[in-house]
């Protein structure tokens, strides 16, 4: 019987992951689901919804979520998308039911902080030092 183990796959994950802000990327992504579905909260016959005609209960998910993406995909570009991501989230205050009872934006906020934090590993020389 042979036993087949996942450590490739994951110590592949582990590598590939290093390589980008995936935390603030994935804080970014999960706030904007967050802010989508409390932007869509029905209370018996009370549709909440704020902004023009609920657009933006629409449109700020949609873009938190797209920069979450981008800044994992395209990590060169991460402080311009974790910038927008801090501001988009702020807004969601008042644009989207209290920032999504604040969670959202709070994940939002966090997400883009990180996002900016986050710096690539410095790259070792095996060469040794120049003299």
């Amino acid at each position: 019987m042979t036993i087949v183990t996942h450590s490739g796959r994951w110590s592949r994950f582990r590598a590939w992951r290093s390589e980008r802000p995936f935390v603030g990327g994935l804080l970014t992504v999960l706030a904007g689901v967050e802010l989508f579905f409390s932007g869509q909260l029905d209370f018996g016959k009370i549709h909440v919804q704020l902004g023009i005609e609920g657009l933006q209960a629409t449109i700020i998910p949609l873009v938190l979520v797209l920069l979450g993406v981008l800044a994992v995909v395209m990590p060169v570009h991460r402080i311009f998308y974790g910038v927008i991501a801090l501001a988009v989230s702020v807004y969601s205050l008042i644009g989207v039911n209290l920032g999504g009872f604040f969670i959202g934006m709070l994940l939002g906020a966090v997400g883009g902080i990180l996002t900016v934090a986050w710096m690539p590993k410095a790259e070792t020389s095996t060469t040794g030092s120049p003299s």
